[in-house]
């Protein structure tokens, strides 16, 4: 009667052990941590609803509001408070500076008063008990320096000092996520774009009041994390990145200091009708111990039972193993094309009749691969009596034709036939390789054959250049590439499609070669009749040696860049053929930092 191998693993009680044990653990550790986080939720929505009539209710100055945040944190262990609709916090009357702005024509603030609120820039621990800052010219009837953006209308202000020249040294006082986020804005908008939707201001002034709070209000500003992620969040907000502001609820994961936190923001409204958010944070701390202690608990568990799963295995590894161990030393032969070896079949069971099954289809490959051989041989044979050219194809069209006979053959004969669509699929992946390289191959031919004719024109080789930077945008994202250019408005002469397509194979390949995180530069240096076009990719050089084999007809630098990583391998020997007929110099050159390919267009007269 046969024997099956389910009935043999059921045997091996320690595996079963280990399948209670990881059950066990899984459902303490994973599911246990995404209750406490889903409950943990639900409960602080629930406060927060309460508190938002709590809030409406009760709040009228900075006294209330500070207790109605200490109240909230005790009973939920959660900070909270209100923002207006510009992200300042509301009700922070007591940590303030009210600042009279001089007289002046070049800005629209001139002859004003503005009123900053100081824990954006300044620690609350930072003035002693006789509120004196340790920055001392924060004092009524100081002078002072501020600069900024105007954000819908409205100043704000990124930087103060005591005058100008203060407000790049260390002495200033700076709002570090306003700061942040506008490096981030830039580095994703151009210079226009930026200047369109902000506008910087420089203002001088005069503090007139300044107000620090006393007691119990301290406590509201020390909580230097919770007044961060505010920060954070105004930035958000004023620069327009804060997602769906409109929308009534929100609930954002973030990490600091290896703990993970939830913030909660409600957009509601105040007694006066206006746009307010509810801003709560809370630490999920807590449940990252408690399952720490589960998982070092069940560390013990886990050690005795693999100890009794080895005595176990160790008994049944004669009687299980060995023909397994046979099967695996047997098809790897089979990986390396030896299909000497036959598995000896002595059991009937499910390992006996996978031997029958890898016996049968060693056979079947065997004759096919031999059959295989002989058709590449002839193939062999055929490229020695063909020209240079046609030889080098033939060389790049062998393993795609290889892949869809073996395809076929397999099909026809019917092996893997559950594998059906995986050979179409490979066999059309194959195809479309090969149309890609017959068009190289043709298109490199007409170049060649010396009776392309090429039309003339003239074009800004600058837009040209801005124009193939935009297409291959997705591909300097992906590696995440810096590009940049410097780019002079010339007009020269030359056929604009066949150039871009020279640039467009010299910007691929720097992509290509360039490691991640690196940057490429893209220069126009104009002289007397020239026009001189530089790709420079930075982090990678090309050996001496192969300086000048790159140019060659299914060359690769890289040893490891094969057809389905790399490109066809003509890329570079088109883009040399274009360049020969403009009559342009052109070349590459390692570089102090990378490689630069240059080639020279002339102006137009």
């Amino acid at each position: 009667m046969k024997k099956g191998i389910v009935l043999k693993l059921f045997l091996l009680t320690a595996g079963l052990c280990l399948f209670l044990i990881a059950v066990i653990f899984t459902l303490q550790t994973v599911f246990f941590k995404q209750f406490y986080v889903h409950q943990k939720v639900e409960d602080v929505n629930a406060a927060l609803q309460a508190y938002e009539q709590d809030y409406l209710n009760q709040a009228s100055g900075t006294q209330e509001m500070a207790k109605l945040e200490q109240d909230f944190f005790q009973k939920h262990n959660t900070w909270i408070t209100a923002l207006d609709i510009r992200g300042n916090i509301k009700y922070a009357g007591d940590f303030f500076m009210e600042i009279k702005l001089d007289r002046s024509e070049e800005s629209a603030l001139s002859d004003t008063t503005i009123t900053v609120p100081l824990y954006s820039f300044i620690n609350v621990e930072d003035f002693s008990s006789n509120q004196t800052f340790l920055t001392p010219w924060i004092e009524e009837g100081g002078m002072i320096a501020m600069e900024g953006l105007i954000m819908n209308n409205q100043p704000v202000i990124q930087r103060m000092g005591r005058n100008s020249s203060n407000l790049r040294d260390e002495s200033r006082l700076e709002n570090h996520q306003m700061v942040s986020k506008e490096y981030e804005v830039l580095g994703r908008l151009s210079a226009v774009q930026y200047r369109e939707l902000y506008s910087s201001f420089l203002v001088k002034g005069t503090i007139t009041k300044v107000r620090v709070p006393e007691g119990a209000g301290v406590s509201r500003y020390t909580n230097h994390l919770f007044l961060d992620r505010i920060k954070a969040f105004q930035a958000d907000l004023l620069y327009g990145d804060f997602k769906d502001a409109t929308n009534a609820k929100q609930i954002v994961d973030v990490e600091e200091n290896h703990v993970n936190y939830k913030i909660f923001v409600n957009r509601t409204q105040d007694r006066d009708g206006n746009p307010t958010y509810l801003f709560a944070m809370t630490s999920l701390q807590p449940v990252n111990e408690a399952v720490g202690i589960i998982k070092d608990y069940y560390v013990y568990i886990i050690i005795a039972t693999l100890l009794l799963a080895l005595l176990a295995s160790f008994y049944y590894s004669r009687q299980i193993a060995r023909p397994l161990l046979r099967i695996n030393r047997t098809t790897r032969q089979m990986a390396n094309l030896d299909f000497s070896e036959k598995i000896p079949i002595t059991t009937k069971d499910e390992i006996g009749d996978l031997s029958g099954n890898i016996n049968e289809l060693s056979e079947r490959l065997h004759s096919h691969i031999l059959q295989l051989e002989q058709d590449i041989e002839k193939e062999k044979q055929l490229e020695h009596t063909r020209k240079e050219f046609i030889s080098g194809v033939s060389h790049e069209l062998k393993t795609p034709l290889s892949v869809i006979q073996s395809c076929l053959a397999i099909l026809k004969d019917g092996v893997a036939s559950h594998k059906r669509d995986h050979y179409f699929a490979a066999m059309e992946d194959e195809v479309s390789r090969m149309n890609v390289l017959i068009g190289d191959m043709l298109e490199l031919a007409k170049y060649e054959s010396g009776t392309y004719k090429m039309d003339v024109g003239s074009f800004y080789i600058d837009t040209l250049i801005e124009r193939v930077c935009t297409k291959l945008t997705p591909d300097f994202e992906a590696k995440r590439l810096l590009l940049s250019t410097l780019l002079i408005p010339a007009l020269v002469e030359g056929n604009e499609r066949r150039i871009e397509q020279v640039i467009v194979n010299f910007l691929t390949n720097a992509i290509f070669y360039t490691p991640e995180q690196e940057s490429i530069l893209v220069t126009t240096l104009e002289e007397r009749d020239t026009v001189q076009i530089c790709i420079e990719n930075k982090g990678a050089h090309i050996p001496d040696e192969q300086l000048g084999k790159i140019w060659d007809r299914f060359y690769r630098g890289e040893t490891s860049r094969h057809r389905s990583t790399g490109g066809t391998g003509l890329g570079l020997a088109i883009s040399q053929k274009i360049l020969e007929m403009h009559g342009a110099a052109y070349g590459v050159n390692n570089t102090s930092d990378g490689v630069m390919f240059y080639f020279q267009l002339n102006k137009k007269a």
